[in-house]
């Protein structure tokens, strides 16, 4: 019996027809106390006999084994792996089969082998924050009848807490796809059930700031037509106006809140790309529901306007009633370009008075039109920032999405896993206060035209590049599976995190200092390699324990 095994870093990813020996062997890791800290273990068998595949029995031997998760890397159909045009530094452009699912091991603990397929774990380590500082071995054992195998490193423990998380993180998060996906009646108790752990999946992963679809949100939404409805509030139209009912938010702020959600990102006000119409609004009228405003409607209308200013004031009263109005961000539009500055600017004033004092946000790349005045809280992508950062816009966020596929990080499964994690070190240096991804668990095409299989659909319907949809699959009872494009970007937060220590320790200098030691980093330029990222964490660590 001939099996292969070693550790390997958490910013690898193992193709199935890759060779172990080209996979890089670690023997040692280091952690805050607080921190989630992973590592892999790659395996395979080069003996004919194991095909299609041998059963081998999982164990972890480790002090922290309390603490341990193990997880099978799986991978899935990339036929959409990168933009035509896009850089070099993506580790295929081809389409294939690609790691990325995290799924959990069998009840037995067993993994599969097979002779040459490179098959990979992801081993978690949620280091307690009571831990004693020090060193702590992790061994991953693969054992048969007649033989066992084992990959192990030494976990070094660094005697402080990571500290909390400053920066607001949103990744949307779409209602609708999880009822379309379980085939749920929205918002009912299953429903519900669902949209907990999928918020409690998101928090674990750094967003602590999470979409609330007061009004079905008017997002990837095909012109003249309309998503599944998920809307929050009830409204009925009277002789006098309007009236709402909040029961429904209510429960999802309570629900927010039980998870750990801090932040809550109403829905957009205006319809995407300009502000130009309403969104879907159903509500009740002479006793029938119907669709009350939508693509019919004019988003300057007289009608919608009074709408929205009988609304907002009775939104921010409950929230404030909930004690979350001064944790709430507002939109008017998603990436208005800067023909529509006309609408936009129309749309915003309709409305400005009744958020004053209340940070309205919007993706927005275009300096020009920034320079209007008529978004104060712009989010440039990560692409286009410099003008942003370079005229000093304050409390400056950021985003990406498709087209951010040349020279800047981004979560595409064909781009490597330092390509993904080296955020963090920007988000640092440059002070950014929050971060915008659009697709949280959208599983659906382009525009929403029909709902796909996460798992067998990975690009929108040939849309955007692999990984930029979703970050998380729907696994069985609503308990959505983590990828590895997610754990890299929850592992860029973590940095900025401790850099943000090591700065209050040792001053902001000397993090810079450990940062730049190859040259300038900005949002374009870094050096590719992985090991690179890994000294600079290695020196911020050191930075840490020298100063605690």
């Amino acid at each position: 019996m001939s099996i292969l095994i070693k550790a390997v870093s958490s910013l690898e990813k193992c193709f199935m027809d890759e060779d172990i020996a080209a996979k890089r062997e670690i023997a040692r890791g280091e952690a805050l106390l607080g921190e989630e800290f992973a590592f892999e273990v790659a395996y395979v068998s080069d003996d004919p006999a194991h095909f299609p595949r041998k059963t081998l029995r999982l164990s972890v031997v480790s002090p922290l084994k309390d603490y341990i998760t193990v997880r099978q890397i799986e991978p899935v159909p990339v036929r959409y792996p990168a933009a035509p045009g896009s850089d070099d530094n993506y580790l295929r452009k081809t389409p294939g089969l690609y790691p990325d699912l995290l799924a959990p091991l069998n009840p037995r603990g067993e993994v599969f082998v097979t002779c040459g397929q490179l098959k990979a774990l992801w081993v978690t380590v949620k280091v307690p924050e009571d831990a004693e500082a020090g060193d702590y071995p992790v061994a991953i054992r693969l054992e048969a009848e007649e033989a066992s195998f084992s990959a192990e490193i030494t976990l070094h423990v660094i005697g402080v807490r990571i500290p909390k998380q400053k920066m607001i993180v949103t990744e949307w998060f779409h209602t609708d796809c999880i009822a379309n996906y379980y085939d749920l009646e929205t918002f009912s108790p299953k429903h519900c059930e669902y949209i907990g752990k999928f918020m409690r999946a998101a928090v674990d992963n750094g967003i602590n700031a999470i979409l609330t679809p007061v009004f079905t949100p008017p997002l990837d939404t095909a012109v003249g037509g309309e998503r599944r409805t998920t809307q929050l509030v009830d409204v009925t139209k009277t002789e006098d106006g309007w009236e709402f009912g909040f029961s429904k938010l209510e429960q999802w702020v309570h629900l927010a809140l039980a998870v750990g959600v801090e932040y809550f990102e109403i829905s957009h006000f205006y319809t995407q790309w300009g502000a130009k119409h309403a969104p879907k609004i159903m509500g009740w009228d002479e006793g029938v529901y119907r669709r009350l405003f939508g693509w019919e409607t004019d988003a300057t209308s007289d009608e919608y306007r009074g709408f929205l200013r009988a609304f907002i004031p009775a939104l921010l009263s409950k929230m404030k009633e909930l004690g979350v109005e001064d944790r709430c961000l507002f939109h008017i539009s998603d990436e208005p370009s800067l023909d529509a500055i006309e609408s936009y600017s129309a749309a915003r004033e309709q409305i400005a008075d009744l958020l004053e004092g209340h940070r309205v946000m919007d993706a927005l790349s275009n300096f020009d039109f920034y320079r209007t005045g008529a978004c104060q809280n712009p989010i440039p992508s990560n692409n286009h920032i410099e003008p942003f950062l370079e005229a000093g816009v304050p409390d400056l966020w950021t985003y990406y999405c498709c087209g951010q596929h040349t020279n800047v990080s981004n979560r595409f499964l064909a781009m490597p896993m330092q390509r993904t994690r080296v955020i963090g070190t920007q988000f640092w240096k440059y002070k950014i206060t929050g971060f915008l991804q659009w697709g949280f668990n959208f599983y659906n095409s382009q525009h929403s035209v029909r709902c796909i299989d996460p798992y067998l659909v990975t690009d929108g319907d040939y849309w955007v590049p692999a990984g930029d949809c979703f970050a998380v699959y729907p696994g069985p009872h609503g308990e959505p599976y983590e990828t590895l494009h997610m754990k890299a970007f929850t592992m860029a937060l973590q940095d900025r995190r401790v850099m943000d220590l090591a700065e209050e320790l040792a001053g902001r200098d000397a993090v810079l200092e450990v940062l730049e030691r190859e040259g300038e980093i900005t949002f374009s330029k870094y050096p590719h390699g992985a090991e690179w990222l890994e000294s600079v964490r290695a020196g911020v660590n050191a930075l840490i324990e020298k100063n605690i």
